[in-house]
């Protein structure tokens, strides 16, 4: 997997790929740079099986306060329709990458994660953050629809339905500590322990089985739109599918043997 990447930092050591937005100065925003960078780089991700967890992380104290304002929101006021389903379509592109990225993505969250970062974060597997996290999907107050990137359909189903709806109308805050209370966040920790924290849980993902791993986020996301029935039998094939390959073999070994498996992805 690439990790002399332009428009973002990245560093994969031991199977973990570690991501973080580069212009900390100004509380890490995106471009269309590295709107488009991202995607790519998630898009490839699907056929590299070295790599097997992902920590989006913060830099300087902050994960994203979203679109440039000078190099993203003053553009787009010039383009027309044509240009503008353009971009909205690539943004949405980098959550479809994320999901279909077949690694599951860690999301440490620091200080402000605003807008398009708050999607990013929204996007990942797991979230951590710090008592200092402060997510925000304000697009209603830039006078834009909260309905960005998928954030209508994915919010509610992490937070429910009325708490997704408040932020998206008021474009508030959210705490750390609703964060945690809502289930956006699967743990609070201090600053110091955050990235740490993500550490183990990335080291934990990848040491375990890939090709399993990769059918779980897959099921995840495609059994939004099935039927309670439909979704028992996908999980039953996509379980018959797993006892095929040579993890689970090695699994049963090491327990008979009472020793602890290692797998190799496979």
């Amino acid at each position: 997997m690439r990790s002399d990447v332009t428009h973002f930092k990245c560093r994969i050591e031991d199977g973990i790929a570690h991501l973080a937005l580069d212009r900390p100065e100004r509380k890490n925003p995106l471009t269309f740079d590295s709107y488009a960078e991202l995607r790519d780089w998630f898009r490839d991700l699907r056929h590299d099986d070295t790599v097997g967890a992902v920590v989006f992380g913060p830099n300087g104290g902050n994960f994203s306060s979203g679109g440039d304002v000078h190099d993203i929101i003053g553009p787009l006021t010039k383009m027309n329709m044509k240009d503008l389903l353009a971009f909205t379509r690539m943004t949405g592109d980098l959550v479809k990458a994320m999901i279909g990225c077949g690694k599951p993505v860690i999301a440490a969250v620091d200080g402000v994660c605003a807008g398009a970062g708050a999607i990013i974060a929204m996007a990942a597997d797991l979230r951590v953050a710090t008592p200092e996290a402060r997510v925000a999907f304000l697009f209603n107050r830039v006078g834009l629809a909260g309905c960005d990137m998928g954030a209508c359909a994915i919010l509610p189903r992490i937070i429910g339905q009325g708490r997704a709806a408040e932020l998206l109308y008021l474009g508030r805050s959210m705490s750390a500590e609703e964060g945690a209370a809502w289930g956006f966040f699967n743990r609070v920790v201090p600053q110091d322990a955050l990235m740490g924290t993500a550490q183990d849980m990335a080291a934990r993902i990848a040491a375990g089985p890939g090709f399993a791993n990769m059918m779980t986020k897959t099921m995840l996301a495609q059994e939004w739109s099935m039927s309670l029935e439909q979704a028992i039998e996908a999980e039953a094939q996509a379980q018959a599918i797993c006892m095929q390959g040579q993890d689970f073999h090695r699994a049963y070994h090491a327990f008979v043997a009472r020793e602890k498996p290692v797998f190799e992805g496979n």
